[in-house]
């Protein structure tokens, strides 16, 4: 009988971790299905190293994500729709920019802070952008300047 007890026990314990797990990994993939961010919309002349899911950072620290990314056929730049979590305010003046973590390390989107005492919101628009600078467009500048 005191077997059966602490398989209920062990099982109860398994199923408890499996749960707190599902829970966690729902957090942090962002399928809690709470609505804990708000859109920004962002044209860039260039995505290039951004992709659906890239981070977006302000001072270092992530703040949201990149949620929709296509080409606009009229003006071709790239159209971008940012996930921003609500408790992040963001001076309308601020600028984005499409930083690297290194010569190997992937992409992400920096937001560079304005001063305005006015804050984005739902559905609002960064104009200043800036894409990606290539490295092999600098180094074919480099070596071409350098023949002159």
């Amino acid at each position: 009988m005191s077997e059966n007890h602490l398989e209920i026990a062990v099982g109860g314990v398994v199923l408890a971790l499996a749960v707190g797990f599902a829970v966690f990994l729902a957090q942090s993939t962002g399928l809690s299905g709470s609505s804990s961010s708000y859109p920004i919309s962002a044209s860039f002349r260039s995505a290039e190293g951004i992709s659906v899911g890239t981070d977006i950072r302000l001072a270092g620290v992530k703040i949201g994500t990149i949620s929709d990314l296509k080409l606009n056929s009229e003006t071709y730049r790239a159209e971008s729709i940012l996930s921003v979590r609500n408790d992040v305010r963001i001076p309308d003046d601020s600028a984005l920019a499409v930083a690297s973590e290194g010569l190997l390390g992937g992409s992400f989107v920096e937001v560079i802070p304005g001063a305005s005492l006015d804050y984005l919101e739902a559905g609002d628009e960064i104009i200043d952008t800036q894409g990606s600078v290539s490295l092999i467009q600098l180094l074919l500048k480099f070596v071409s300047s350098g023949q002159n």
